[in-house]
């Protein structure tokens, strides 16, 4: 049974939670901030409030009536000038863990919302609910309101709810993915357990129709499409297929291109590894010449046709390679100028273990994830090159999770 204590918060964890000391051990309680006293039930080393005691001047009104249960944002108590300061500080600390000190810019804020959710569907005595996960649960918050979602998602939440209730079962759930393209709302279903039978199939397309989606895919098999969806990257737009990954908000993404192409700035040749769809192979591609590289086939394939079909560009190449088990060689990549990796949150420590054995005069840095880009680039310095900014963008507004441009030169 949780033991009720009072405690002071002394510090903001990496998480977003306070953090108080008690018998020397650190205890962290959510949706705290330093300096509050509050009285919470402790249980190990975490501990769920139950009053805040005395506030601090620093606590804002949250915007969602979902928080505090809602798993998707952790922070919206904090004012914004805290917020700021600590999702910077989450860059400064995981430089200073591989012992690099530079200077962090400030937050780069983002007006944008997420075009992007991909959210838990369960059948309910009422009809079939969306939402995500309650923090530290697998319990279900229907959503209603989201301030960090594209309205035109949170809008569709009740009709695709209907949409799909055919394919669960009386207790089933599924994952749904729903993505706001340029041409509409394009939603992916998968982890259902029922047959996608013929007659079930032509109701969900006509459904589909009906509501103006633009594709509907269950199972990895598209069951309508009635428009292509597309994203736009610089100029050129690049159809979506199923399942690839999309950067969470339109706003961040043009602002991290844009520091990417001012970054490599009269560079002739550039190599952009860990590609994706050609987010930035297209805006660099208005000036220099791009080879691109990614392991998701798809990705690659519809970069390759979105750039046969771009007038005005410098020439492009896209190459399908696991950069994890086969990064580019030195002597690959001192056919670049430049170099610009954006890898997952694992990081891209091979190719930058290779890339200090090469001539590259310039590497750019993108991660979601500081720890692997503090990693990363102190592979980089020890191989010769130096810091010359490091910019935190905070995308993901409201969590723990933030964007990150390193420029590095010889």
């Amino acid at each position: 049974m949780a033991d009720a204590r009072e405690l002071l918060i002394r510090r903001i964890g990496a998480q977003g939670d306070g953090v108080a000391d008690l018998d020397g051990e650190p205890i962290f309680v959510p949706f705290t901030l330093p300096g509050e006293r509050i009285e919470a039930e402790v249980e190990g080393e975490r501990a769920r409030l139950q009053r805040v005691l005395s506030p601090s001047a620093e606590r804002a009104a949250p915007v969602c009536k979902h928080f505090g249960k809602c798993g998707g944002c952790s922070v919206q108590h904090m004012a914004s000038d805290t917020y700021a300061e600590w999702k910077r500080n989450l860059v400064v600390d995981a430089f200073r863990s591989r012992g690099l000190e530079p200077v962090i810019d400030a937050l780069q804020r983002t007006a944008g919302k997420r075009r992007r959710a991909v959210m838990k569907a369960e059948r309910t005595p009422e009809g079939v609910a969306l939402g995500f996960y309650e923090a530290s649960s697998h319990d279900l918050v229907a959503i209603e309101e989201c301030p960090v979602l594209e309205p035109k998602i949170v809008a569709a939440l009740p009709v695709i709810g209907n949409l799909i209730a055919p394919l669960l079962s009386k207790h089933g759930e599924a994952r749904v993915a729903i993505t706001l393209t340029k041409s509409g709302l394009d939603v992916e279903i998968s982890g259902i357990e029922r047959q996608l039978t013929p007659e079930v199939r032509t109701a969900l397309a006509a459904k589909a129709s009906d509501m103006k989606l633009v594709r509907l895919v269950v199972r990895n098999e598209v069951v309508v499409e009635t428009l292509h969806p597309f994203l736009s990257f610089g100029t050129t737009d690049v159809i979506l297929p199923p399942g690839v990954f999309v950067q969470a908000v339109e706003e961040a993404e043009t602002e991290i291109a844009r520091r990417v192409v001012a970054a490599v700035g009269k560079a002739k040749a550039v190599a952009d590894l860990f590609c994706g769809m050609g987010a930035f192979t297209f805006p660099l591609a208005a000036r220099s010449r791009v080879a691109a590289f990614d392991g998701d086939k798809a990705a690659v394939v519809a970069l390759t046709s979105a750039a046969k079909k771009t007038s005005g560009l410098k020439p492009i190449t896209a190459t399908v390679r696991d950069l994890f088990r086969e990064p580019l060689s030195p002597l690959e990549l001192n056919e670049h100028d430049a170099v610009v990796f954006d890898p997952p949150r694992a990081g891209a420590e091979a190719q930058s273990q290779r890339l200090t054995k090469s001539k590259v005069k310039t590497v750019v840095a993108v991660s979601c994830n500081p720890a692997t880009l503090a990693r990363d680039t102190r592979h980089l310095v020890d191989g010769g090159y130096k810091i010359e900014s490091v910019t935190p963008i905070d995308q993901f507004l409201y969590s723990a999770h933030v964007e990150v441009v390193a420029v590095l030169r010889r």
